[in-house]
C-alpha cells in the first residue's frame, strides 16, 4: 500500500518532466513485456518442431518426412528441408547459369546458409527493445529522481522548512523514480538473457539438422551416428 501511495504521490505532486518519465517507463516496461512474451511462445513453438524434426529421419522417404514436419509454413525445418530439395533439383535441372560453376554441394550448402541467416535474423528482431531497456530504463529513473529531489529542495527552501517530516516525504517520493527504472530494466535483461539461450538452442537444432540435410541431398544418405543406419531413402531423380 505505501508503494502505491507513494507513486500515486509522485503523479500528483510531480510536474511534467516527472510525470513524462513515470509514462516512458510504463510505455517501455510494456513494450518489453509484450516481446518476452511474443518471443517466448516463438520459442515454445520452434522447439515443438524441433522434436519434431527428430521423427523426419525415421520416415521411408523425404515425402513422409515432410508430413511429419506438419504444414505449420513457419516451421523453419520444415521450411529448410524445402529449400535443401529446391536448390538440388534447380542445380541438377537447369543449365548455363552462375551457379553451375559451383558443384552441387557448395550450391545446397549455400541455399540452406542463407535459410538459417533468414531465420536468425528473424528470432533475432525485436531484442533490440529488450538490451535497450535494460541499459537505459536504470539511467531515466534516475534522472526522474535527480528531477525530483532538485524540486523538493527548491520547494523546501522557499518554505524555510527543513525539518526531517517535510523532507522524507518528497526525497523518498523522487527516490520511487530509481525503484521504478530497475523494476523496468530488471525483467527486461532477464527477459534478454533468456531469449538469447532458447534462440541459442534452436539454431543448434536447425544447423545440426541443416547438416545432415546437406549429407543426404549430396550423398543421398543421412550423416549417422556410429551404429545407426540412415532411414530415409535416396532422393529419385526426375
Amino acid at each position: 500500500m505505501e508503494s502505491h501511495f507513494g507513486i500515486a504521490n509522485v503523479w500528483i505532486q510531480g510536474d511534467f518532466v516527472t510525470r513524462a518519465v513515470a509514462v516512458l517507463l510504463l510505455g517501455m516496461s510494456l513494450a518489453s513485456w509484450i516481446v518476452i512474451l511474443i518471443k517466448a511462445m516463438d520459442i515454445f513453438r520452434f522447439k515443438k518442431h524441433a522434436r519434431g524434426a527428430r521423427d523426419f529421419w525415421h520416415s521411408e522417404d523425404f515425402a513422409a518426412g515432410l508430413s511429419k514436419l506438419g504444414d505449420d509454413p513457419a516451421n523453419p525445418f520444415r521450411h529448410l528441408a524445402l529449400e535443401g530439395r529446391e536448390a538440388t533439383a534447380h542445380h541438377r535441372n537447369t543449365k548455363a547459369h552462375l551457379h553451375d560453376s559451383l558443384d552441387v554441394s557448395d550450391w545446397v550448402t549455400r541455399s540452406l546458409r542463407n535459410c538459417i541467416d533468414e531465420f536468425t535474423a528473424r528470432v533475432q528482431s525485436r531484442l533490440a527493445v529488450l538490451a535497450s531497456v535494460g541499459s537505459t530504463a536504470p539511467f531515466i529513473g534516475l534522472f526522474g529522481t535527480v528531477w525530483g529531489i532538485y524540486h523538493a529542495l527548491v520547494a523546501i527552501g522557499t518554505s524555510g522548512q527543513s525539518t526531517i517530516d517535510k523532507v522524507a516525504g518528497p526525497i523518498g517520493e523522487a527516490l520511487i523514480m530509481t525503484a521504478l527504472g530497475l523494476a523496468v530494466a530488471i525483467p527486461a535483461v532477464l527477459g534478454y538473457n533468456a531469449l538469447v539461450r532458447g534462440n541459442k538452442s534452436i539454431l543448434n537444432n536447425l544447423n545440426s539438422f541443416a547438416h545432415d540435410l546437406h549429407a543426404y541431398f549430396v550423398t543421398g544418405a543421412r550423416v549417422s551416428a556410429p551404429g545407426e543406419q540412415a532411414k530415409v531413402l535416396p532422393i529419385k531423380k526426375g
